[in-house]
This record gives structure tokens, sequence and C-alpha cells, in this order.
């Protein structure tokens, strides 16, 4: 998150379109600054939330998506809100993720009802919670500058929290992961550790670093990723030999591109690669307030630096293919058009089809040696007659698998099981699920489909 600012260019037009893209993501939900966190094989990304149509940074929630190909994420709705802080008044921003021991650990900023900044952590037993605030109280709140915490747990075991806006804080975590030892420290705001900052003349930011660190470790070289001004950010590095500095400024790592004058880094080595997460405004009704997460491959340059990287279209291929023949939640996602993340008590996360025409794509579904006879899916609808979803493969346009009428269910608290007999089908496909109908918004309701032999 950041400071107040003249708006004025909010909308700056550094924005991209992309064909066939993979990025944002998401786009069933504006979310933004990606804390990635790799556990037992899987990807859980946790992010802020931005509220539809925001003007400013209205964010109530963090929400969780994972993925074990790195190009279908699910989505599993908001695992924590700024109201399950007691002490919290509004602002659920920049998140940070860690396990630890089995218990996993959120560190969040919120303003508490003083109208302060702090941090806050909240835990759980499991990566999707519940979590829970375990102090009443902030972690950290000494000033308004507390904001973004990101959390790192060397070879040692000795774990450190960095956060800071317009300077970058760290202190020792305990072992207990939610309380602090020793004095908090500050990286010295220096021309060396963060660069010169050009074009404001600003004696609080005299170098680029801006907010949103993150620290990470590659062959025992330690790396300082943040958001660097002046605005609109781009994503700078810099490095040292040792957790305590002194930290050597190397650059840009990502210019300032996407439509958004805020950023945020994120990056987790997973299936031996490793990926840098971000944030940019490429959804439709995208801006500085409406953002969306991508993510793309980073690669070291043999001394350790990195080259400066431009927002891409991301990721195209899966790492995995996936099984049609279990159940897959709708909210299962590669890239969609047209749908909505929505939740409720009876069926928890399920997607909404907003318009005539919305689809949504899953990539590299493995139907095997023998076909499918049929497909079944949960779906509904309030009161729109004459809807369907077309399952098809490889487009939108491509071979018509099964067609599933949508009953009339009266609303998403009530589903209905359809199934349809589906066409000849073997071998690694991408299924398209395209809803068609004559209704203006919210033909349909989506919770999960499977195909059976």
């Amino acid at each position: 998150m950041r400071r107040s600012f003249n708006v004025l260019f909010l909308f700056s037009v550094f924005g991209i379109s992309f064909l066939e893209a993979q990025n944002p993501i998401i786009q069933t939900a504006y979310t933004a600054d990606p804390a990635p966190m790799v556990h037992d094989g899987k990807v859980y990304l946790y992010t802020s939330h931005d509220e539809d149509n925001s003007t400013w940074f209205t964010m109530d929630d963090w929400r969780l998506y994972t993925t074990e190909d790195m190009v279908n994420w699910t989505d599993h709705g908001a695992v924590l809100e700024y109201k399950d802080f007691d002490w919290a008044l509004k602002n659920a921003w920049a998140p940070a993720a860690i396990e630890r021991h089995g218990k996993f650990y959120l560190y969040v900023p919120i303003t508490d009802r003083n109208n302060q900044n702090g941090i806050g952590v909240a835990v759980a037993n499991s990566p999707y919670g519940p979590f829970i605030d375990p102090l009443g109280k902030p972690l950290v709140s000494e000033s308004n500058a507390d904001i973004d915490p990101a959390v790192f747990i060397d070879d040692d075991g000795q774990a450190y929290m960095f956060w800071g806006n317009p300077v970058c804080y760290f202190v020792k975590l305990n072992e207990d992961m939610i309380s602090t030892e020793g004095e908090i420290k500050q990286i010295p705001h220096s021309i060396e550790a963060f660069g010169k900052r050009e074009g404001e003349n600003d004696e609080r930011r005299p170098t680029t670093y801006e907010e949103g660190p993150w620290v990470y470790k590659n062959n025992d070289r330690y790396y300082l990723f943040f958001a660097a001004g002046p605005i609109p950010e781009h994503i700078g590095y810099s490095t040292s030999k040792s957790i305590n500095g002194p930290w050597t400024y190397q650059g840009k790592l990502m210019p300032t591109e996407g439509g958004s004058f805020t950023n945020h880094p994120g990056i987790i080595d997973y299936k031996d690669k490793t990926y840098f997460f971000y944030h940019d405004a490429g959804l439709p009704g995208g801006s500085g307030f409406n953002r969306s997460v991508c993510v793309q491959e980073l690669k070291f340059n043999d001394d350790g630096t990195i080259e400066q990287m431009n927002m891409t279209s991301g990721i195209k291929d899966a790492l995995k293919e996936m099984s049609p023949y279990r159940k897959t939640e709708a909210e299962t996602i590669a890239w969609s058009e047209g749908f909505k993340a929505k939740s409720n008590e009876v069926v928890g996360n399920f997607v909404t089809a907003m318009k005539d025409g919305a689809y949504i794509q899953v990539k590299a579904v493995d139907f095997g040696d023998i076909s499918p006879s049929s497909i079944t899916a949960r779906i509904g609808s309030v009161h729109n007659n004459n809807v369907s979803m077309e399952v098809r493969a490889d487009a939108k346009d491509g071979k018509l698998l099964a067609t599933l009428n949508v009953p009339i269910t009266g609303g998403d608290d009530r589903w209905k099981l359809v199934k349809a007999e589906v066409e000849e089908i073997t071998g690694v496909h991408d299924l398209y699920f395209i809803v068609k109908g004559k209704a203006t918004t919210q033909l349909m309701y989506f919770d999960y489909w499977m195909f059976k032999r």
C-alpha cells in the first residue's frame, strides 16, 4: 500500500493487452499484493483484495488461491478479514505468509481503532485457516510507516520480519513467530542500499525505496526486492552477503508498466524454477485501486544478478496434467471472462456467470486413452430461462463435448446436479465451459464438474 499522493495520473496508461493471456492469473476478483508460499508440493497464494469499483484502497479481507501446475488456480475465498482482529478499525492491506513447525502465520497491516497503522499476526493449523489472532493487539505498532510486512526464516532457523514505508525496518522474530526479539532496526536509507531517487526532491524519500519489501535467498546471497519510486512504482532490488546488511542496490527488476501506480513483489522457488509475482491493472475496469496479481518465471545470471524483466502474458504451459475424473471446483480456472467469485454457507466458494458468452478455461486436462461417457455439474440459476453451458475442447469454438441445460433453482443456496452425455475425447486438452443465455446478468451459478467413464 502507500501514503497519500497526488492522484491526477492514477489511471496513467502504462497498460498492457495480451492475446491468449494467462496474466492476470485471477480474473474473478480484483487481487493485489501477492504473498506466495510453497508447502507440501503446492503453491499457496495469499492476496489482498480490492473491492469492485474502488476509488481508494478499499480492502476488507485477505484471499487464498492454490495451484500445483502454475496455470490452473483454485479460489478458496476469504481466509481472514480485518474484522477478525478485535482491535482493528479498517484496511486489509498487503499480507505475508509463512509456515513453521506445522503452523501457518499471516502477517497483515491494519489500521487500529486509534487510526494508527500496525502489523497484526494470525495463526492457523492449516494453510486454509481458520486463522485467529493470538495476541489481541498488533505485533508491531510504532508509526504509520508500519505496513507491508515480509517474513523470512534463514538457514540457521532465525526468523525476521521486514516492513515499512517510507523506510525499511526489520526485527528478529522469536521461534513462536508471534513475538519479537531485540530492537527494531532500520536499513540505512542510503543511495548505496537503494539507489538514488529520480524526479523528486523529497527529504523523506532520497532513495528509490518506497514500500513492499520481500526477502529471498539464493546461493548464499540475500535479495531484498521492493516497490520503488517515484510514483508510478517500479520494482527494484538490492543484495547482501548477510541478512543484516550492508545492502547494495542492483537496479530495476521491473519497470513501471501495467496500469497500476503501485506494485508489490513476491518470489518463490517451486519445482526447480523461480517465480516472480506482482500486480497490474490488467482486468476490465482495472486501475490503481482495482489491481490484479500476475506471475512469470524469473531467471538469475551466473553472477547472481537479474536481468530487467518486463511484464508478460504469463505462464502458458502447465507443470502437470489434471484429471477430469475427480471432482473439480468450478473456481479452478486458468482463464475466464464474465465470471465473478462468490461464496455462501451452502457450498462455500463458487462462480457466477454474469453475461452471455461468459466462459472458463481449464488447461491441460488428461482424459487418458478411454473416452468419458458423461459429465456431471452442480449448477443452478435464479429465474433465467433457456440458459445452457457448453463444454468444448481446446477453444471457445472447439469441439462440442456436451451441453448442460441450466435448471431454475431459485437462488445460489439451491443447486441441482445436471448430467449430460459426452462426445468421444481422449488425450490432453484444454476445456472451455461457455454460458449461453439471453439475460444480461447472473445467468447461472456453477459449483463443480466431473467426468465419468
